[in-house]
């Protein structure tokens, strides 16, 4: 038998620390070599050993007296000009510490209140584990063996779990901490998206970014379900922020539960209020009581300000680490315009991603120039030749309001507005279905057209509304072959109907078990009237000047017609004469401050010589160059003249569609001479059975409408009547016209 000899192991070994008393150990010469430090038990096994040995001091205790001794160590070693001999080498190739570091030859602080926060959490979703950020081995000389926490130890601590991991997402406003080739030279993708976390949540782009990401990342997941590692600086406030937003738009839940789920995988969940009253405004929830947890125990005393709240993360403090600056979130202060930019920018993949989906519900393949064109229809001016169409096909009107064009994709995760440069902006609506389809209760791919106006409503000031006037595709189906009658029809039930009955219900029903606010959307929606063609007159002389927001002209609709993408020659516009206008990009050149306007001709830039557009005698034309203006033609001098600058457009008129608003003017279609020509256009067999047999459909609605009114007590009635018989006449109005 072979006899080892017992050692009395004294040491100052720094796990030596956890052992204040010598410690018997026997040598076993089998015993594999001791484990190097970043491969030491983690902070919940070492807690076990500890509760097992009585401690004369506490961790941090003996953390700060091992400080205090490297210092004074450091210091002779200086004083005697001795060359300071590094036990570990640096492997942070993100940041090389050097001479001129501000760390050089001192230890690298860590977090304020890392040591005692738990690594990470919970797997939220199957997939989803927040996180405190690892320590590369530069910070090594600050955290005692076994209370480490690096990428290796991710790594290896997600395994025992019988997880591999495949993304990180670091939220940290800051690159010390570690470099991202720990992750990449494994085959783990890396994605940095920089927060801030002191006095401001993260940016609305950043979250989307961070959704996007996910989703597309758990998406792919075929077979084997990789995790997904997701870390601030705690793993509490950003990290929570991140991931809630992220249960929301994809399991449907509420702000309330989504919370919930977070605080039970990460005790005690988000405990900032004011990044817990941000989601409940941005989701534009009201819960009956906003609760907010305490702050948590390793947020020590030392750690917090004098009103006894958390203070900020560290890396946010740093000047010389932050990644650029980050966007403030958009809030409008003062009037409201056209010009202004509505909802949060969405990242290049996503915009990428929802221009093919567009397309394909267009049934659209992709141009020469891939998905970047917009494929919404556009109308044409209307001229003498055309004005025959009304003649020959079925045509209804409307009015042709002075607003921004968008379209509007109505998904799961969110509805995304669509400018006419073909660019998404998410804004936060909701849109319930009529009936519960493939398990879902919201729209998921609804397109739809429409336009953004700014109406002045008595006794409230400027309110935003969605005219939706098209519908292009239902449920992740195109209706575009469908006769605009039809879908203009499956644009009310489906879509607007669902919505206004929902908010009629919170209304009536107080909040129930519905916490949402339709007044806290940043514009209301609703469906764009279309008329006969017999009541143009009315349009022209009495609704139009009526309108709370500016109108320039009419829209004649074919009533059978498809939706047809891009320019659709069916689809007429009339204009006020002094309206017609057309969209030149402006240039000032050279130092004599020669004015240049351009048209696109076949998707390039086309200087027209010979134009001249007047602008205002105190405009600079400096404000203008390079911007798209609008300008309407003055007869008398024979010039362009500058009616605005167009910021919703990017691009210029193609020259067809100058050479048609040129036609459309020299044609001179006034208002009195468009009214004639529909008086007799209504008079063809065409137009006069429909609208005879509307005007009969409506009056025996009418008298429906009446007979139920009357039905109820004469108390009910008096009280009653005017409201209940507005409703029925108008629910049946729309039936019958329809119907025609």
């Amino acid at each position: 038998m072979l006899i080892v000899p017992m050692l009395i192991l004294l040491s100052p070994c720094p796990f030596c620390t956890l052992f204040p008393y010598p410690q018997i150990l026997s040598m076993d010469l089998n015993a594999s070599p001791l484990p190097e430090d970043d491969e030491l038990p983690t902070q919940e096994h070492v807690e076990d050993l500890i509760l097992e040995q009585p401690i004369n001091e506490s961790s941090v205790q003996t953390l700060h007296r091992e400080r205090e001794e490297r210092r004074r160590r450091l210091k002779r070693e200086n004083r005697d000009e001795v060359p300071r001999q590094h036990a570990q080498s640096a492997r942070n190739d993100f940041m090389i510490q050097s001479k001129g570091s501000r760390y050089a030859g001192k230890i690298r602080p860590i977090p304020h209140g890392w040591l005692d926060c738990p690594p990470f959490g919970q797997c939220l979703e199957g997939s989803i584990v927040p996180s405190k950020v690892p320590l590369d081995e530069t910070y090594n000389d600050a955290v005692i063996p076994g209370r480490r926490y690096s990428s290796k130890q991710v790594i290896n601590g997600q395994r025992r779990f019988g997880r591999e991991l495949g993304l990180v997402v670091d939220l940290t406003n800051t690159t010390r901490y570690y470099s991202p080739l720990e992750y990449t030279k494994l085959g783990i993708k890396y994605i940095k998206i920089a927060c801030k976390g002191r006095d401001a949540v993260p940016d609305n782009e950043s979250v989307n970014k961070f959704v996007y990401e996910v989703m597309q990342f758990i998406g792919r997941q075929k077979h084997s379900r990789k995790a997904v590692l997701v870390h601030c600086t705690h793993g509490h406030n950003r990290t929570g922020f991140m991931i809630v937003h992220y249960l929301i738009r994809t399991k449907l839940c509420s702000v309330t539960e989504a919370l919930d789920l977070f605080k039970v995988a990460r005790p005690p969940g988000i405990y900032k209020r004011d990044y817990i009253e941000a989601l409940y405004s941005f989701y534009h929830e009201c819960p009956e009581k906003l609760v907010c947890p305490s702050t948590p125990d390793w947020k020590r005393s030392s750690d917090l300000d004098l009103n006894g709240e958390a203070v900020q993360d560290q890396d946010d403090e740093e000047d010389g680490d932050n990644i650029g600056l980050l966007h403030e979130q958009h809030m409008e202060n003062g009037p409201i315009t056209n010009d202004d930019v509505l909802g949060d920018a969405v990242c290049y993949d996503e915009q990428e991603f929802l221009r093919q989906k567009c397309y394909s519900l267009f049934e659209l393949s992709p141009t020469g120039k891939g998905t970047s064109q917009f494929p919404g229809s556009h109308p044409v001016s209307l001229n003498r030749d055309n004005l025959q169409l009304l003649r020959q096909r079925y045509y209804y009107a409307t009015w042709k309001a002075d607003g921004t064009r968008y379209m509007m994709l109505i998904a799961l995760h969110g509805c995304y507005l669509i400018d006419r440069n073909f660019c998404f902006r998410r804004v936060q609506l909701r849109f319930p279905l009529k009936v519960e389809f493939e398990g879902y209760l919201f729209h998921h791919y609804t397109l739809i057209d429409g336009e953004m106006i700014i109406d002045a409503v008595p006794d409230i000031g400027l309110k935003r509304r969605y005219l939706a006037y098209d519908l292009i595709a239902l449920k992740n189906q195109s209706v575009i072959k469908l006769p605009f009658s039809e879908r203009w029809k499956l644009l009310e039930e489906e879509v607007i109907r669902p919505r206004n009955n929902e908010k009629k219900y919170i209304d009536r029903e107080g909040k129930g078990n519905l916490t949402y606010r339709y007044e806290m959307e940043p514009f209301g929606v609703r469906r764009k009237d279309f008329w006969l063609l017999s009541t143009v007159g009315k349009l022209l002389k009495g609704f139009i000047p009526s309108l709370s927001h500016a109108s320039d002209g009419l829209i004649f609709q074919g009533w059978d017609d498809p939706y047809v993408p891009r320019t659709h020659e069916g689809l007429l516009k009339w204009k006020y004469p002094e309206m017609n206008s057309v969209d030149f990009l402006f240039e000032v050149i050279g130092t004599d401050n020669r004015q240049s306007v351009f048209l696109y001709e076949r998707g390039k830039k086309k200087l027209m010589d010979g134009y001249r557009v007047a602008f205002k005698d105190d405009d600079d034309l400096q404000d203008y160059s390079g911007k798209i203006i609008e300008c309407s033609w003055d007869q008398e001098s024979g010039c362009w003249v500058c009616m605005r600058a167009r910021t919703d457009k990017s691009t210029p008129n193609d020259i067809n569609t100058c050479r048609k608003v040129m036609r459309s003017i020299s044609d001179n279609i006034t208002e009195d001479v468009l009214l004639n020509e529909i008086s007799e256009i209504v008079r063809l067999p065409m137009y006069a059975d429909r609208i005879e047999k509307a005007h009969q459909l409506q009056h025996r609605l009418r008298d429906i409408c009446i007979v139920i009114c009357t039905s109820f007590s004469e108390k009910e009635k008096l009280r009653k009547r005017n409201t209940r018989f507005s409703e029925f006449y108008n629910a049946y109005s729309y039936d019958a016209k329809v119907a025609i």
